[in-house]
């Protein structure tokens, strides 16, 4: 039987066993599982069946597992916003001018997240894939991968856009608050959080070198990378073979960090440097987007051991599991996602858990877009994104069952793997609500 005709038939079925009832109450929730199933496009449908020959879902837990996702605040505690095609056309004709590397990429950027505000085919893209999601909140990626304020302030300024302009369907959330208001309005939200803690590398002061962080707190930045990649002067990312761990100034800026009010995240820091940060911070320390190394014996560079995972509940924060093969390892795929949850739960408990996709939906206009450009000639790869030599084969099944749109069925994965409602609330957005509350409290 095809994946479509099954969830159809699956959901049918389920609700007949409903006990017959028609009261306003189960026609809402219907109709709350009606946006998660109904009318998908192409894209969103075929990701959902690769998800669904995976899981296998009975009836019952299919129909469990969506009514709870859609009654839920879910929180996706790393990723992006559904990214637009870019206008083809309008690029080519840029780099046929003989526009900079920089300003291609910034373009090409720009389109991707804002296209959507005016063009109504991208539009419709974005908005059927938050529905088909049915996320309430994105711990929105809002700047570019470094430390210059420069740098950072574009996707900063892009998203502010975005939810200035569209603010009727998603909006920027200044407080957890805004993120319970949203659901409660049948709306969308973003959260924003930097790639990199603000320095101007004047070296004045301790003080004098800090003082933007503060400012991007202002603009609404909620939590910071500590380090990228590489090596920086809070301590060592990921990528580093070196372990070197958190620097003094590293030390400084998480307390300032603590102090302002914004998270610190290692999800792109090396093991120690992790570990550290979460011994010596005040206020809780997460991995937004990462996995378990215990669960590979070759695990990626952008794992955690259990013994950094550990540090980091205990400082009161969570481990968010991202959505890429090659960091799950293993079967690579939404079963091997739901295994390094299951890890985290059992060893360090289920409040110290999230999922961090570092996912986004991608319109389906963007290979005909993309069709449009002339050749690129190669280029070097960027100092930020060096990895670790990997061997490690991605699949499109395994990439197709993870979509960001397919998280629904997650929710759904997690009541196949019997974990009750409360638990479930907290691991798609309870627990990243907790956290966000406590950064902002005083100290």
């Amino acid at each position: 039987m095809r994946r479509r005709t099954f969830l159809t038939r699956s959901l049918a079925a389920s609700f007949a066993l409903q006990c017959g009832t028609s009261s306003s109450a189960h026609a809402d929730d219907r109709d709350k599982v009606k946006e998660l199933t109904e009318h998908l496009n192409p894209k969103i449908q075929h990701a959902r069946e690769v998800a669904l020959s995976i899981l296998k879902p009975t009836p019952q837990q299919l129909e469990h597992g969506l009514r709870l996702h859609a009654e839920s605040v879910v929180f996706d505690a790393y990723g992006f916003s559904p990214r637009a095609a870019i206008d083809g056309d309008a690029l080519a004709a840029e780099i046929q001018a003989g526009a900079s590397e920089i300003e291609i990429a910034d373009l090409r950027e720009d389109m991707a997240m804002t296209r959507y505000v005016t063009n109504d085919a991208e539009q419709q893209e974005y908005r059927e894939a938050w529905r088909a999601s049915g996320v309430t909140c994105i711990f929105q990626n809002a700047g570019q991968e470094g430390q210059d304020p420069l740098r950072l302030i574009k996707r900063l300024a892009r998203y502010t856009f975005v939810t200035d302009i569209l603010r009727d369907f998603v909006s920027k959330a200044a407080i957890p608050d805004d993120i319970v208001d949203a659901k409660q309005q049948s709306r969308h939200c973003l959260y924003l959080t930097g790639n990199g803690v603000p320095l101007t590398q004047q070296w004045v002061s301790v003080p004098d070198e800090l003082r933007y962080l503060r400012v991007f707190y202002q603009l609404g930045i909620r939590m910071m990378h500590l380090t990228y990649q590489r090596r920086n002067m809070i301590g060592d990312g990921s990528g580093e073979t070196a372990n070197a761990g958190l620097s003094d100034f590293g030390r400084a800026a998480i307390a300032e960090m603590n102090r302002v009010g914004v998270i610190p995240d290692c999800a792109h820091s090396g093991w120690r440097t992790s570990l550290e940060s979460a011994q010596v911070s005040q206020k809780p320390v997460v991995a937004s987007h990462s996995t378990c190394a215990a669960l590979d014996s070759n695990p990626h560079a952008r794992s955690k051991p259990d013994n950094v995972i550990r540090t980091i509940a205990d400082s009161g924060g969570y481990i968010g599991i991202c959505c890429v093969p090659k960091f799950l390892r293993g079967t690579g795929d939404i079963s091997m996602l739901l295994n390094h949850l299951d890890h985290v739960i059992k060893r360090f408990g289920v409040d110290h858990v999230a999922i961090g996709t570092d996912k986004a939906y991608r319109s389906q206009n963007s290979s005909a877009e993309e069709a449009k450009l002339p050749r690129s000639r190669r280029r070097r790869d960027h100092f930020r994104s060096l990895w670790p030599n990997d061997e490690f084969q991605t699949t499109q099944r395994m990439t197709n069952s993870i979509a960001w749109t397919n998280w629904p069925l997650l929710t759904v994965g997690l009541v196949q793997r019997g974990h009750s409602d409360e638990d479930i609330r907290k691991i798609i957005g309870g627990n990243v609500l907790r956290v966000a509350r406590e950064a902002l409290n005083s100290t």
